[in-house]
């Protein structure tokens, strides 16, 4: 079957502050802060899907994107889903996160939560710094996700039944448009939309709703 097709990625208008032009090498947790109170996109939800795919009320959720200083640069933590028969996202590469429960008072919570039960991250050692626009997925939940500095290195201890790995990616290598590219997927109903794609890293392949999410983190910082 031949390959996809493929085509660069559309960039996307934000505003533009003195700080726009950044580098991956530059950034604190400061400016992240800074960049993702003020320079907010003009829509509250990126939705990417066709009319009439997702149907019924989204369900709530939220999605840790832990940045780490690692080597002198920065990273981001990323984790692979464990293999789990009939979950749509079994095996792929995310972010720690998941569905919001009923005791979390609000998406940053429920982040939190899910990366201690997920990855062992330590709430007290982990500073929010914002969030970014809510994303439908095709599995039908609402994800906010949300923009944390994360101490490194810290004992790392994964729930098995959910997560098979944790990794983490140089951000310099996020922001180089020449690792990413769109190919057009089919739907079940014959449909086709454009998917983000990552160039493989150390075996791992970013793609879908998780390489969305990154794109528009790289769009808001301005990198």
């Amino acid at each position: 079957m031949p390959a996809p097709r493929s085509a660069r990625i559309a960039a996307r208008s934000f505003p533009l502050d003195d700080s726009m032009f950044s580098t991956p090498n530059t950034i604190t947790p400061a400016f992240i802060a800074s960049r993702l109170h003020n320079n907010a996109p003009p829509r509250d939800e990126i939705n990417p899907y066709p009319t009439g795919i997702l149907r019924g009320a989204a369900r709530p959720a939220a999605v840790l994107i832990p940045f780490l200083q690692h080597a002198g640069a920065w990273h981001v933590l990323y984790i692979r889903r464990s293999h789990v028969e009939g979950d749509m996202h079994s095996g792929q590469v995310a972010f720690p996160g998941g569905g919001s429960e009923p005791g979390d008072q609000s998406p940053a919570e429920t982040a939190l939560r899910e990366a201690w039960e997920e990855i062992g991250l330590p709430r007290a050692q982990t500073q929010v710094l914002g969030a970014l626009p809510r994303f439908r997925t095709i599995s039908n939940y609402l994800v906010t996700p949300i923009v944390a500095h994360i101490p490194w290195p810290f004992a790392v201890h994964t729930s098995p039944q959910e997560v098979s790995r944790v990794f983490t990616v140089p951000l310099a290598w996020l922001a180089d448009p020449a690792h990413r590219e769109v190919r057009q997927r089919q739907l079940p109903d014959g449909r086709r939309i454009p998917v983000i794609y990552f160039q493989p890293y150390e075996g791992e392949i970013i793609w879908g709703a998780t390489a969305r999410i990154t794109v528009t983190l790289l769009e808001m910082l301005g990198l």
